[in-house]
């Protein structure tokens, strides 16, 4: 999965600023949905993909701060393949909780190397998450995790028979911003006329789309590895290889002249290529033009690979399985509707229409672009979409309150609990150091009324060791700071320097809007000290100030030491 990849990010839907020939391999060897679509923004589609579900449904109502997560509740397809036999692996991003039973380890992955944010400071020599310890990663991100998801596969398929089934995620953080790539590939745009341009015009920022560019040829080159690895171990006829995007793009470039882009239900924002290739399995060079969503593919899956799919009665699956479409057998295949929501917008897609968020209705057969509404030449179909809209939002349980749920502190299988500054609050003068929750930390802490929160809930109590990720500076030491949590308090004075300059944005091909640049924080034991079971807020506050500031704060970790 791609992350911030465009329709017409691909050679092969006609993109001649860009060379792509792995990723496209995988259509042209296989199948290509040509009308496959996805959620605007990333973790209600990966939400969408894991469950078969529409998101609304799993909990996911946010992109950060807890309204990012699954309910526990439901069945990953992680958890379908590994209680199949699989073993189960993702690699990259996965967006939809940092702290376990919401880890990635808690929801069917046996096997995890990546981070768990939205998005992430930076891509060279990142922080990783490694099966729930933190470490630094090797190299350019997309590379890295690569690295590690064919490591994964060799070792666990093998060649010939003898080897384990496995479910592999490799969920890109490209090219999703920041726009950081190796000079290999940015040299190869760095110079170079951009021919085709996006809706903007002149506006486009040409850098950006530079730097999207080269990251979408650094993918195709990762894509091509785990390709020639599964080619080398003789496994391309027992391996179905799925390729797709999690939105459209972020920024304005060429993306196949479609309206909308990340963010919106239009059709830029979330029509995605979908490749699907098993060799002498699934017919080359097949296409298919019914519509199909980023719910249809745990069904899919499950049925092409003959696991046996149980579905829980309470919790019916809204994706359909496209194998008889994939076997080219479209006679019994249902008219149906999409519907796509984010925020405050509600789309629908059916095979010839699309009603837009704003009551537009338009012939996406005769009007692709989706520039002429014909919503008052057809009344009556009006009426139908906002009567069945209306009913969907009763099925899925919108509209969706903010999430209250708390974060999970010391589940008994998890030996520490990270707790970033994304899922806290800050509250008098402190700030986050950028506008996106999403990587940042906590900044401009002046005074002793400041305060930083977490709502926590501790599964199960016992000591802990408590650590705070921060960094400070020499004309500020002297700071005491109060942790509390349920009875549990402790106290500590910063009498070490922890300064450390930002780092990131030597890196950037483009100046960065929504992350944050980090800095090396380190980890500060504040004691230990015993916490009982049950929901509570976890806050750190200033006891003195003694300098101009206190520190800046990324995360607190709390360690389990016994029960």
């Amino acid at each position: 999965m791609a992350d911030d990849m465009g329709f017409g990010d691909l050679s092969l839907h006609g993109n001649t600023n860009v060379k792509t020939p792995r990723i496209d391999s995988i259509g042209t060897d296989g199948a290509r949905f040509e009308r496959f679509f996805v959620c605007p923004v990333c973790s209600p589609t990966r939400a969408e993909l894991l469950t078969g579900r529409y998101h609304p449904r799993c909990g996911v109502r946010d992109v950060s701060r807890g309204g990012e997560r699954i309910n526990l509740d439901e069945k990953t397809m992680a958890d379908h393949f590994r209680q199949a036999g699989y073993k189960t692996g993702l690699f990259g991003k996965w967006h939809h909780g940092t702290q376990y039973p919401y880890h990635p380890l808690g929801r069917g992955f046996e096997q995890f190397y990546g981070f768990t944010e939205g998005h992430w400071p930076t891509y060279f020599d990142a922080p990783m998450d490694d099966n729930g310890q933190l470490v630094k990663g090797k190299g350019y991100l997309p590379d890295d995790i690569t690295d590690r998801a064919i490591d994964y596969f060799a070792n666990e398929v093998g060649k010939g028979d003898a080897g384990s089934p496995v479910f592999l995620f490799l969920s890109f953080n490209t090219p999703h911003t920041p726009m950081q790539v190796p000079d290999a590939y940015w040299n190869r745009f760095a110079n170079n006329p951009i021919a085709l341009r996006g809706p903007q015009g002149k506006l486009e920022k040409i850098e950006s789309t530079r730097a999207a560019l080269a990251m979408m040829e650094n993918m195709d080159f990762n894509v091509g590895r785990v390709l020639d690895k599964i080619e080398e171990l003789g496994q391309a006829k027992n391996t179905i290889v799925v390729f797709l995007s999690d939105n459209g793009p972020a920024i304005s470039r060429y993306n196949a002249e479609m309206k909308g882009r990340k963010g919106s239900v239009d059709e830029g924002g979330i029509r995605s290529p979908l490749f699907l290739r098993q060799k002498e399995k699934i017919k080359a060079g097949t296409k298919i033009q019914t519509i199909t969503g980023a719910i249809d593919l745990l069904p899919t899956l499950a049925e092409l690979a003959a696991t046996g799919l149980k579905i829980d009665e309470k919790k019916p699956l809204d994706g359909l399985s496209l194998k008889p479409l994939l076997d080219g057998d479209n006679k019994n295949w249902p008219e149906r509707l999409l519907f796509t929501h984010w925020g405050a917008e509600i789309g629908i897609r059916s095979r010839k229409y699309r009603m837009d968020a704003r009551g537009g209705l338009f012939d996406m057969e005769a009007d692709p672009n989706q520039k002429t509404d014909i919503s008052g030449k057809n009344p009556e179909l009006i009426e139908n979409y906002r009567g069945q809209i209306g009913e969907w939002k009763k099925s899925v349980g919108l509209p969706q309150t903010k999430d209250l749920r708390p974060f999970p502190v010391g589940h008994e299988a998890a030996k520490i609990t990270y707790l970033p500054a994304r899922d806290g609050s800050p509250l008098g003068g402190i700030r986050r150091s950028s506008p996106a929750a999403n990587s940042s930390y906590f900044e401009n802490w002046k005074r002793t009324s400041d305060r930083i929160s977490w709502d926590v809930e501790v599964l199960a109590g016992g000591e802990f060791e408590v650590l705070v990720y921060l960094a400070n500076k020499k004309a500020d030491l002297g700071a005491k700071i109060e942790f509390k949590l349920r009875e549990g308090r402790l106290e500590k004075v910063l009498d070490t320097v922890y300064d450390a300059p930002v780092l990131g944005a030597d890196k950037d091909r483009v100046p960065r809007v929504e992350e944050s640049y980090s800095k090396d924080f380190r980890p500060v034991s504040f004691g230990k000290v015993r916490i009982s079971a049950g929901k509570g807020t976890l806050s750190l506050q200033a006891v003195t100030v003694k300098g101009k500031a206190v520190a800046d704060v990324q995360m607190i970790a709390l360690k389990r030491l016994e029960p």
